[in-house]
C-alpha cells in the first residue's frame, strides 16, 4: 500500500505572506508522525490544506491515495479528524453527540465507543458543557475511532489539558488507533508527549520542513558546545552547520547541527581554554534550533523514512 499522507512541493499565499512554503513529505503506514513549529509556522495550514478546508496555491497532497478536494466518500470516511478545542456542539450530551455523528458514517464500531467512554468513564447523560476540557478531548477521541478510520489527524489534540488528563489521552490514543496498522498525523506545542509517542517529528520553520527524521536522530544531531576562551571572538562564528550562537566574555555558545568535523575545526581554531559539548533533549533541541535559523541546516536533519 502507498504512504497515507504524501505532499510534493505543498504552497500556500495568505496575500503576499507565504505561509507554507514547498512543504515535500510521506507518511510511512502505521506511524506515529508529530509534526512541530512555533506559533504561525505553517502547521494548521498545512493539515487544513490535507483536509481539503484550504486550497493549496501550488503543490499536491495525497491521503490514502487520492487528492483531499476530490476525494471519494468513500476515502474521507477512513479519515478521522480532532481539532484544537475539540469542537462539539456542546448542548449535547454524550450519548447525543454520538447518536448524531453515527449516521455519517457506513461503518461504526459502537463496542469500540462503548470501550473507549467505560475506560474514560464518561457518563452518558451529561451535557458536554458540563464536562471538563479533558472530558470533553476523550469524547472527541471516542467520535473520531468509531469509524475505525485508517488515518487520524489532530491538530494539537491535548492542548488546555492537565499533565495527567493529557498522558492518559495519548497512551489511550496511541494504543486504540494504532492497532492493524493505523496511522497518526499531529501537531503539539507539548514536546514531552511527542517524545513518549511520536515515530518521526517534522519541523517546520517560517512555512519551510526543515526537520524530517526520528526525535533520536533529531536530538543527536543538535548540539551545544560551551567554549571558554582567553579572549572573546570578533566577530560572527561561520560554519555551515552553525544553528545559533551566544558570547558573553569570554564565554561563547554554538548551536550546531551535525557538522562534526567543521564544529571540531572551528572550535581548536579558537585555542579554547575550556568546552564541553552537551547533549540536548528534544524540547531543548528544538527550541535552540527553531530560535536561531542562521541559515538552511535542514540537510544535517533530514534522514530516509525506512532506515
Amino acid at each position: 500500500m502507498a504512504d497515507p499522507v504524501v505532499t510534493d512541493r505543498l504552497t500556500k499565499y495568505y496575500g503576499d505572506n507565504r505561509v507554507v512554503n514547498g512543504l515535500s513529505f510521506r507518511i510511512p503506514e502505521g506511524s506515529v508522525y508529530a509534526l512541530l513549529g512555533r506559533n504561525g509556522a505553517g502547521k494548521t495550514t498545512t493539515i487544513r490544506m490535507l483536509l481539503g478546508l484550504v486550497q493549496p496555491d501550488f503543490g499536491t497532497a495525497r491521503l490514502l491515495g487520492e487528492e483531499p478536494l476530490t476525494m471519494s466518500r468513500e476515502t474521507r470516511e477512513k479519515i478521522a479528524w480532532v481539532g484544537e478545542g475539540h469542537p462539539l456542539y456542546r448542548w449535547m450530551s454524550v450519548r447525543d453527540a454520538m447518536r448524531f455523528a453515527k449516521p455519517f458514517y457506513t461503518t461504526w464500531n459502537q463496542d469500540l465507543v462503548d470501550r473507549v467512554l467505560d475506560h474514560f468513564k464518561l457518563p452518558l447523560k451529561k451535557r458536554l458543557f458540563r464536562l471538563s476540557n479533558g472530558q470533553r478531548a476523550q469524547v472527541s477521541l471516542a467520535l473520531a475511532v468509531a469509524p475505525e478510520p485508517q488515518l487520524m489527524i489532530l491538530d494539537d489534540p491535548t492542548i488546555g489539558l492537565d499533565t495527567v488528563v493529557r498522558r492518559d489521552f495519548l497512551e489511550s490514543m496511541i494504543q486504540i488507533i494504532q492497532q492493524e496498522g493505523r496511522t497518526i498525523l499531529f501537531s503539539s506545542h507539548i514536546l514531552s508527549d511527542v517524545d513518549r509517542v511520536a515515530d518521526r517529528i517534522g519541523i517546520i520553520v517560517d512555512g519551510v520542513l526543515r526537520v524530517d527524521c526520528s526525535s533520536e536522530h533529531f536530538r543527536n544531531s543538535v548540539r551545544r558546545i560551551v567554549v571558554e576562551l582567553s579572549e572573546p571572538v570578533p566577530s560572527e562564528p561561520a560554519f555551515p552547520s552553525l544553528a545559533a550562537w551566544r558570547q558573553s566574555g569570554t564565554r561563547l555558545e554554538l548551536v550546531v547541527v551535525g557538522g562534526v568535523e567543521a564544529r571540531r575545526e572551528y572550535v581548536e581554531s579558537l585555542l579554547p581554554v575550556n568546552y564541553e559539548e552537551l547533549e540536548l533533549g528534544l524540547e531543548d533541541a528544538f527550541v535552540e534550533y527553531t530560535r536561531g535559523s542562521l541559515g538552511d541546516v535542514s540537510v544535517f536533519t533530514r534522514e530516509p523514512v525506512h532506515v
